[in-house]
Protein backbone atom coordinates (compact mmCIF):
# COMPACT_ATOMS: atom_id res chain seq x y z
CA UNK A 1 0.00 0.00 0.00
CA UNK A 2 1.16 3.41 -1.03
CA UNK A 3 1.54 6.15 1.87
CA UNK A 4 2.01 9.78 2.13
CA UNK A 5 2.96 11.55 5.20
CA UNK A 6 2.34 15.13 5.84
CA UNK A 7 2.97 17.94 8.42
CA UNK A 8 -0.03 19.88 9.45
CA UNK A 9 0.61 23.27 8.85
CA UNK A 10 -1.25 26.53 10.36
CA UNK A 11 -2.99 26.98 7.01
CA UNK A 12 -4.43 22.96 6.97
CA UNK A 13 -6.79 24.44 10.32
CA UNK A 14 -10.21 25.60 10.08
CA UNK A 15 -12.19 28.21 12.86
CA UNK A 16 -12.24 24.99 15.57
CA UNK A 17 -8.66 24.35 15.40
CA UNK A 18 -8.59 20.87 14.09
CA UNK A 19 -7.53 19.79 10.19
CA UNK A 20 -10.20 21.33 7.92
CA UNK A 21 -12.19 19.51 5.21
CA UNK A 22 -9.99 21.19 2.66
CA UNK A 23 -6.94 19.90 3.93
CA UNK A 24 -8.25 16.44 3.78
CA UNK A 25 -9.06 17.20 0.50
CA UNK A 26 -5.66 18.19 -0.69
CA UNK A 27 -4.06 15.75 0.98
CA UNK A 28 -5.61 13.16 -0.43
CA UNK A 29 -4.86 14.38 -3.84
CA UNK A 30 -1.32 14.98 -2.83
CA UNK A 31 -1.33 11.67 -2.40
CA UNK A 32 -2.77 10.29 -5.64
CA UNK A 33 -0.63 12.56 -7.86
CA UNK A 34 2.59 11.93 -5.48
CA UNK A 35 1.99 8.24 -6.23
CA UNK A 36 1.06 8.82 -10.29
CA UNK A 37 4.34 11.10 -10.68
CA UNK A 38 6.38 8.07 -9.13
CA UNK A 39 4.87 5.61 -11.58
CA UNK A 40 5.60 8.05 -14.59
CA UNK A 41 2.64 9.76 -14.45
CA UNK A 42 4.39 13.05 -14.43
CA UNK A 43 3.44 16.74 -16.05
CA UNK A 44 5.49 15.97 -18.96
CA UNK A 45 3.77 12.51 -19.37
CA UNK A 46 0.33 14.25 -19.36
CA UNK A 47 1.46 16.92 -21.45
CA UNK A 48 2.39 14.47 -23.97
CA UNK A 49 -1.37 12.42 -24.37
CA UNK A 50 -2.64 15.76 -23.69
CA UNK A 51 -5.12 14.43 -20.84
CA UNK A 52 -5.85 14.78 -17.11
CA UNK A 53 -7.72 13.99 -14.69
CA UNK A 54 -11.25 14.47 -13.61
CA UNK A 55 -13.03 14.06 -10.49
CA UNK A 56 -16.31 13.07 -10.15
CA UNK A 57 -16.91 13.18 -6.26
CA UNK A 58 -14.76 12.50 -3.78
CA UNK A 59 -17.03 11.43 -0.19
CA UNK A 60 -14.80 12.02 3.15
CA UNK A 61 -15.98 10.37 6.58
CA UNK A 62 -14.60 11.65 9.58
CA UNK A 63 -14.09 9.20 12.48
CA UNK A 64 -11.57 11.50 14.68
CA UNK A 65 -10.48 15.20 15.31
CA UNK A 66 -6.64 15.67 14.08
CA UNK A 67 -5.02 18.39 15.33
CA UNK A 68 -1.72 20.69 14.89
CA UNK A 69 1.57 19.98 15.86
CA UNK A 70 1.99 16.40 14.50
CA UNK A 71 2.06 14.67 11.31
CA UNK A 72 -0.93 12.71 9.24
CA UNK A 73 -0.09 9.77 7.12
CA UNK A 74 -2.45 8.98 4.04
CA UNK A 75 -3.00 5.36 2.36
CA UNK A 76 -4.06 5.07 -0.80
CA UNK A 77 -5.41 1.93 -3.23
CA UNK A 78 -6.99 1.27 -6.13
CA UNK A 79 -10.95 0.09 -5.57
CA UNK A 80 -11.85 0.22 -9.42
CA UNK A 81 -10.58 0.88 -12.39
CA UNK A 82 -12.28 0.54 -16.17
CA UNK A 83 -10.83 -1.60 -18.80
CA UNK A 84 -9.29 1.18 -20.81
CA UNK A 85 -8.02 2.60 -17.76
CA UNK A 86 -10.54 6.15 -18.24
CA UNK A 87 -12.51 5.52 -14.87
CA UNK A 88 -10.59 5.18 -12.09
CA UNK A 89 -11.65 4.91 -8.19
CA UNK A 90 -9.38 5.49 -4.96
CA UNK A 91 -9.67 4.62 -1.46
CA UNK A 92 -7.70 6.99 1.42
CA UNK A 93 -7.34 6.21 5.10
CA UNK A 94 -5.93 8.92 7.18
CA UNK A 95 -4.19 7.91 10.17
CA UNK A 96 -2.55 10.36 12.94
CA UNK A 97 1.17 9.82 14.61
CA UNK A 98 -0.09 6.89 16.75
CA UNK A 99 -1.74 4.59 13.82
CA UNK A 100 -5.49 5.60 14.39
CA UNK A 101 -7.34 5.16 11.35
CA UNK A 102 -9.29 9.37 12.14
CA UNK A 103 -10.63 9.69 8.22
CA UNK A 104 -11.49 7.56 5.75
CA UNK A 105 -12.52 9.07 1.59
CA UNK A 106 -13.44 7.37 -1.70
CA UNK A 107 -12.54 9.22 -4.74
CA UNK A 108 -13.95 8.71 -8.55
CA UNK A 109 -12.54 9.71 -11.47
CA UNK A 110 -11.65 9.39 -15.06
CA UNK A 111 -9.73 10.85 -17.87
CA UNK A 112 -9.95 14.00 -20.26
CA UNK A 113 -8.96 14.41 -23.49
CA UNK A 114 -7.41 18.46 -22.97
CA UNK A 115 -8.13 19.53 -26.46
CA UNK A 116 -11.61 17.63 -26.81
CA UNK A 117 -12.88 18.17 -23.35
CA UNK A 118 -14.05 14.63 -23.58
CA UNK A 119 -13.31 11.38 -21.37
CA UNK A 120 -10.97 9.44 -22.57
CA UNK A 121 -9.21 6.13 -21.74
CA UNK A 122 -5.45 5.52 -21.38
CA UNK A 123 -3.38 4.85 -24.11
CA UNK A 124 -2.25 0.94 -24.15
CA UNK A 125 1.61 1.89 -22.89
CA UNK A 126 0.43 3.67 -20.28
CA UNK A 127 -2.17 0.98 -18.84
CA UNK A 128 1.09 -1.22 -17.36
CA UNK A 129 2.17 1.45 -15.41
CA UNK A 130 -0.93 0.25 -13.26
CA UNK A 131 -1.14 -2.93 -13.15
CA UNK A 132 0.61 -3.91 -9.93
CA UNK A 133 -0.96 -1.13 -8.08
CA UNK A 134 -2.07 -2.27 -4.56
CA UNK A 135 -5.93 -2.73 -4.95
CA UNK A 136 -8.82 -3.39 -2.57
CA UNK A 137 -10.29 -6.33 -1.34
CA UNK A 138 -13.20 -5.63 -3.38
CA UNK A 139 -11.90 -3.96 -6.52
CA UNK A 140 -13.55 -3.94 -9.23
CA UNK A 141 -13.79 -3.13 -12.91
CA UNK A 142 -15.72 -0.19 -13.20
CA UNK A 143 -18.22 0.15 -16.25
CA UNK A 144 -19.89 4.07 -17.07
CA UNK A 145 -22.72 3.34 -14.94
CA UNK A 146 -20.85 3.07 -11.89
CA UNK A 147 -20.25 6.85 -12.56
CA UNK A 148 -23.74 7.57 -11.96
CA UNK A 149 -24.89 5.19 -9.11
CA UNK A 150 -24.98 7.67 -6.76
CA UNK A 151 -28.17 8.93 -9.49
CA UNK A 152 -26.72 12.94 -9.16
CA UNK A 153 -28.29 14.62 -11.81
CA UNK A 154 -27.86 18.17 -12.84
CA UNK A 155 -30.90 20.25 -12.41
CA UNK A 156 -30.69 23.93 -13.89
CA UNK A 157 -32.92 26.66 -12.68
CA UNK A 158 -35.63 28.12 -14.21
CA UNK A 159 -35.46 31.20 -15.62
Amino acid sequence: MYFKEFEIRWNDLDANRHLANKAYVEFAAHTRMSFLIERGFDHSLLDKLNIGPVVFYEHIYYFKEVFAGKPVKVSLELSGLSEDGMFFEFRHNYYDYKGRNVAHCEIMGAWIDLKTRKLIGLPEEVLPMLADVAKSEDFRVLTKEDTRRHQKRPVDLKS
